[in-house]
This record gives C-alpha cells, structure tokens and sequence, in this order.
C-alpha cells in the first residue's frame, strides 16, 4: 500500500494492515551445508549411494581442489580423493608445500553415480549450488580443478581439457586452474611433466593473490 494512501485512511481514523513479507532465509554456513547435503534427495544419486561426499580439509585454506565426483572408496568412506587417486594427489600437494590438512578437497557430485559413470548434466546442476556455496563460504585464492568434466562443469563450458589448461580462468573473482585428474595420471604416468606445470601456475596465482 503507497504512503499517500496510508495517510488518508489514518486521517480518516482508518487502521491499515500492511502485509509483510517474509525475510528470505540466510544461506547455511559449513555445519548447516553439510547438514543439507547429508540429507540431500534432489536426484536419484540419494538412492545409490553409501553416504554422501561433503568435502575436507582446512575451511580457512587459500587453496582448494575441486574434482568430479566421488567413486566407490569415498563413498565408503566419505572422504573425497582417497586410495591411489588420493595418495598422488597428496604427493602433488606435498611437492607444490602443502600437506593434506592444509587446503579444502571437495567434488563438483557429493555423492557416487553407480559404475563411477560420468555425472549427467542433471545431476550436475542439482549438486553444483552446494559446491558454489562450499566456495563462498571458504574463499580460496585459487581453486585447482582437476579433469575435464569437473573443470566443463564448474567452468559451465564445453572445451577440452588440452583447451582449458594452462591458463587461468574466473569463476567470478576466484581464478581457477585445470589440470589432469589423478587416476588418470595414474594410467599416464607421462603426463606428470604437464601436471606439474599446472600446479606452478596454480602456485604463482596464489602468490600473486598474497603479495595483493
């Protein structure tokens, strides 16, 4: 109701009722996310799954790393990047002067699709508002994103791994990196060489980012 209106009817000795309107909810911090993505049921991924995958590490980390989805091992154990996968990219992290507890681990899926298929794009756009939260609630400097569907996903794209490497990207202010994702440097051990790489341009965005 406009001002001109309410004062006539209180001139008139008129009492007006103004409708209001509900405050929109706040957006959950780390307890309460991780309490909606542990009962999530936004798609069919809630029927199959062991437990969901919320992510870890340190929730104040400059960096984060960022992968596709969890496979059958970190659905058992509801940790993200864990057996060979996980041991490698702990070995990346130790040789760029991180330990594991250091940065924040999370996938774009917090729960396995069966056979560890490629994540639909449906299941991708219900899960990718808690990974987005995940981002704004940490603040990385740079978020290290590995393989090619979690970086189209994240990045909302649909060039090739080759065309995403090797520069640096914005997810709004945030710059992100592409690299390899571990298990697969696990079949190709060659790529190493390229991997490292990436992880250097990642390491000179953070010390850009800290020196700013």
């Amino acid at each position: 109701m406009q001002a001109r209106q309410l004062a006539i009817l209180d001139a008139m000795g008129v009492t007006a009722y103004v409708a209001r309107r509900a405050a929109p909810a706040a957006a959950p911090g780390w307890d309460g996310l991780e309490a909606e993505v542990r009962g999530c049921r936004l798609c069919a991924l809630c029927e199959t799954r062991t437990q969901t995958v919320f992510g870890t590490g340190d929730r104040h980390a400059r960096l984060m790393v960022v992968g596709e989805a969890p496979g059958a091992e970190e659905d058992r154990q509801g940790e993200p990047f864990v057996g060979r996968a996980g041991m490698l990219l702990n070995s990346m992290l130790r040789a760029a002067g991180f330990e594991r507890g250091q940065v924040f681990v999370a996938n774009v899926l917090k729960c396995r699709p069966p056979n560890n298929r490629d994540p639909s794009m449906e299941e991708s756009d219900r899960c990718l508002p808690y990974l987005r939260r995940q981002i704004e609630l940490l603040g990385p400097a740079v978020i290290l994103c590995v393989g090619r569907i979690a970086a189209q996903r994240l990045l909302g794209c649909e060039e090739t791994l080759g065309r995403l490497r090797g520069r640096v990207h914005r997810l709004g202010e945030v710059p992100v990196v592409v690299t390899y994702h571990p298990a697969y440097l696990l079949r190709s051990p060659g790529e190493k060489r390229k991997s490292w790489a990436d992880l250097q341009l990642a390491l000179r965005v953070l010390a850009d980012g800290h020196r700013a």
